[in-house]
C-alpha cells in the first residue's frame, strides 16, 4: 500500500512539473510576440509631426523631409512660377484638384496655405515612384536645355522618369499621363511666420 501511494505521489509531481514547464514555455513564446506588436521607438518617431524652418529655403529651392515613412517636399516657389500656375490650366488633367487628395485649406490654384510655399508627398500617384524636380520653364530656357521628355509646354514642376508622368509646380498632373491624380498634399499648418509643421491639421489635430 505504501508503495502504491509513493508511485501515485510521484505521478502527480511529474504531471505538475510538466504542466509548469508548458506554461513557462508558452510565456517564453508569447513575450516576444507581444513585444513585436508594441510599436518601437522608430515607428513612434515616424508618426510624430515634422517641423521645417521655411525661412532658410530660397526661392526656387526645395527640401525633403521624412514623415510617416514618406518623403515630403517643401518648396518655395518664385513669383514667376506663381504667375505661370494660372496660365496653363488647359493642359492639366485636374486643374481644380477636385479628385485629388489635399486638405480643405489648400484647395485652391496654388494648392497651398501660402502661395509661395508648397508641400507635397514626393511620390508619383501612378506607382509610387519618386519624380524629379525640374523647375526650369521651357519658354525661358536656353536652346537645348529642355529635354524632349518635357516638351515645349513645360512650365516647371516634377517629372517621373519611370513612366513619364508630369506635374506642374502646384503638383497638378498633366493630361494623358499614367498618373491618375495630382500629387498628394499632406496636412500641415504654420507656427508663426517661419515654421511649418507637417502632420498637424489647421485645427491642431495630429494625423
Amino acid at each position: 500500500m505504501s508503495r502504491h501511494l509513493h508511485q501515485s505521489s510521484r505521478r502527480r509531481f511529474l504531471v505538475g512539473a510538466t504542466g509548469a514547464m508548458g506554461v513557462a514555455s508558452a510565456i517564453g513564446v508569447a513575450t516576444p510576440f507581444v513585444c513585436a506588436l508594441a510599436p518601437n521607438e522608430k515607428v513612434k518617431q515616424q508618426r510624430l509631426p515634422v517641423q521645417v524652418d521655411v525661412s532658410k529655403i530660397e526661392p526656387g529651392a526645395i527640401v525633403t523631409v521624412a514623415w510617416h515613412g514618406l518623403p515630403v517636399w517643401v518648396l518655395r516657389r518664385a513669383k514667376t512660377s506663381l504667375l505661370a500656375l494660372e496660365e496653363h490650366v488647359s493642359i492639366l488633367a485636374d486643374p481644380e484638384s477636385s479628385r485629388s487628395q489635399q486638405p480643405d485649406n489648400t484647395r485652391n490654384t496654388f494648392r497651398s496655405i501660402r502661395p509661395e510655399i508648397a508641400v507635397y508627398v514626393g511620390r508619383c500617384t501612378h506607382l509610387g515612384c519618386t519624380p524629379n524636380y525640374r523647375p526650369l520653364i521651357a519658354s525661358s530656357a536656353s536652346e537645348g536645355m529642355v529635354s524632349k521628355e518635357l516638351g515645349e509646354d513645360w512650365y516647371g514642376g516634377f517629372f517621373c522618369p519611370c513612366h513619364g508622368s508630369k506635374f506642374d509646380l502646384a503638383g497638378r498632373v498633366y493630361k494623358n499621363m499614367p498618373a491618375p491624380t495630382n500629387l498628394e498634399v499632406p496636412p500641415y499648418r504654420f507656427i508663426g511666420d517661419d515654421v511649418l509643421e507637417i502632420g498637424i491639421t489647421g485645427d491642431g489635430d495630429n494625423v
